[in-house]
């Protein structure tokens, strides 16, 4: 095989309790990669449509990671990089993730697979890095692996998959301003207070085990931030007036995906879903603010070969 065409899912990090410890995969939301092997012994960016990114290898998410990963292997083959960006850059969900577990993953396909999904994530982790100055894997873990993924530490690095219950819908709201990650990092607090983080603890583990059990209302009563949420919010217009909406039309939790400005509404069943999108989607309408806005289920597969 010298040619591989994949679905690069978006995802959604932190999930509230879980800052830079978990994430999920969504089902419909991502990018279109096409990765081909070249005589050139060079990794190049050949073309990017949909947003305006750099095209040079060293520059860009996917090329530093697919150099990475070669470089691990000791490997002089070269790959042509093709990115369909339909994730805009600085949404929350994962735009800088999907480019690089999209291109390890490829690139691995193509190499006739010398690593497991999991011995992938490292190298992903290095375009993440190059985003945003911090190799987090909240993003790219969930994206390889599809579903929910919690990082039980980073060093050393140690990935557990969560199951997924089924009924499970996320509202993905983007107000089409751009948050950077870097700039949405430096806000935060360094130090909390034991109190917050006992909350927070407690909370985590509380949503891992209703993942496990599929109680949706403890998952809903998990999704809570003390630590973060309180921070970015402001950054988020009508963030709290969207919160409501989203409770009061039946959503289990809401919550800011990775680090914004897109927001989400997590729900049990289609239905109800469609209800809460129906309600957002008419409140920004009505302050007259631009926005994308998606109904997805969780990607329990992860990354998908198209071709």
């Amino acid at each position: 095989m010298d040619e591989i065409k994949i679905f690069a899912p978006a995802t959604v990090a932190n999930l509230s309790c879980g800052f830079d410890v978990l994430g999920c995969c969504l089902d419909t939301v991502g990018d279109e990669m096409l990765i081909r092997k070249n005589n050139s012994r060079e990794v190049k960016i050949t073309k990017i449509t949909g947003q305006d990114l750099p095209l040079e290898t060293d520059k860009n998410v996917a090329g530093v990671a697919v150099k990475a990963m070669l470089e691990k292997l000791n490997s002089d083959q070269g790959f042509d990089i093709e990115i369909y960006k339909k994730i805009k850059s600085g949404s929350g969900i994962g735009s800088s993730a999907a480019s690089s577990a999209g291109a390890v993953f490829a690139v691995n396909k193509l190499l006739n697979e010398p690593f497991s999904l999991q011995e992938l994530i490292p190298f992903a982790m290095e375009g993440e890095r190059l985003a945003s100055g911090n190799a987090h894997a909240d993003n790219v873990a969930p994206a390889l692996l599809g579903g929910f993924s919690l990082v039980k530490s980073y060093e050393p690095l140690e990935i557990l998959k969560l199951p997924t219950p089924p009924e499970l819908r996320m509202v993905i709201l983007h107000p089409l301003i751009e948050v950077n990650t870097r700039d949405s990092r430096s806000i935060i607090k360094q130090s909390i207070s034991l109190k917050k983080a006992i909350n927070q603890w407690g909370n985590l583990a509380a949503l891992v085990s209703a993942l496990y059990t599929e109680d949706y209302g403890l998952l809903g009563r998990s999704l809570k931030d003390e630590i973060v949420e309180p921070v970015r919010s402001i950054l988020i217009p009508f963030f709290d007036e969207l919160k409501k909406i989203a409770k009061d039309h039946g959503a289990l939790g809401f919550g800011i995906s990775g680090s914004g400005p897109s927001v989400f509404a997590m729900c049990r069943g289609e239905e109800k879903a469609e209800e809460v999108k129906k309600a957002i989607q008419e409140f920004y309408q009505e302050k007259e603010i631009e926005f994308d806005l998606h109904l997805s289920k969780i990607g329990n597969e992860g990354i998908k070969i198209l071709g």
